[in-house]
């Protein structure tokens, strides 16, 4: 089976081991659109002139999740899309069965693969399911079903910009399906390499803050989200005090970042947090 039909966006940021596993399960007739979140152009050169069939853009700063991919999406001309996470690799028939599903129930927004998070996770059900939301890290999009929906919202730097999107998509009515016939081996959580553990650990805490209230306060409005989300922060200004006497600086520092994180979405500031200054 040819694979013009599909092209592939992933969204990177110090990614630079991870990424070669996720490429090397790519089958080389298909196209491959990488959005590189730094300033890194030895990183395009190296994917570029090992990789034939991929096209790398830099895009100069950290743009996360939902700009990023809204950015490969832009420069894509095929009928399908798969965005998959850099830490994902395809299973041989991954990209046959997506197609043959495509073709045989054609009127659909999203397919997904089952979850796996392991290699040796098993899912004994073959039949297809429609479902409200789905992971992030391997969507099989049907792009002309997004014509009156648009993608990511650009506001959501990280996480819940998935599933805010599929809640957009099931509001028009469009369909939204898993099948556990593809597998998509997923890490997750590990898209960058070890040493940047926890850089990524204060900006996963800030983020998740931030897109918890922003979420909430989209979807619910602001006094639910308000309500929804004390908790969160009377519970992490407590765990900062205590980390605070108690001399534990990593500890202390994420929940900083988790207080600073949500106070910033309540206010209504963007979110703006970036590791590493964007390097």
């Amino acid at each position: 089976m040819t694979f013009n039909q599909i092209t592939i966006v992933i969204t990177s940021y110090k990614s630079d081991e991870k990424i070669v596993k996720c490429l090397k399960s790519i089958n080389n007739q298909c196209k491959v659109i990488i959005v590189e979140n730094s300033k890194n152009k030895s990183f395009k050169e190296n994917i570029e002139k090992n990789f034939t069939n991929t096209e790398c853009l830099i895009a100069g700063e950290n743009l996360g999740y939902a700009k990023g991919n809204n950015l490969g999406l832009s420069k894509v001309k095929t009928k399908y899309a798969l965005i998959l996470n850099p830490d994902a690799e395809l299973e041989n028939n991954a990209l046959n069965n997506f197609l043959n599903t495509a073709s045989a129930i054609k009127n659909f927004a999203i397919i997904a693969p089952a979850l796996q998070d392991e290699k040796n996770t098993k899912n004994n059900s073959k039949a297809l399911i429609e479902v409200d939301s789905v992971k992030g890290f391997a969507m099989f999009l049907n792009l002309e079903e997004f014509n009156d929906v648009g993608f990511f919202d650009n506001n959501f730097f990280i996480y819940l910009e998935e599933i805010d999107l599929c809640i957009r998509l099931k509001e028009k009515n469009k369909k939204i399906f898993v099948d556990p016939n593809i597998t998509i081996y997923h890490q997750g959580g590990s898209s960058h390499e070890k040493q940047y553990n926890f850089e990524m650990e204060l900006s996963r805490n800030w983020h998740w803050m931030w897109s918890t209230f922003y979420f909430t306060k989209k979807h619910k409005g602001f006094l639910y989200a308000l309500l929804y989300v004390t908790n969160k922060l009377i519970s992490a200004s407590i765990k900062y005090i205590f980390y605070s006497l108690t001399f534990k600086k990593s500890k202390q520092l994420i929940y900083k970042h988790r207080i600073s994180g949500l106070f910033n979405s309540i206010i209504g500031n963007p979110s703006w947090f970036r590791p590493f200054n964007n390097n």
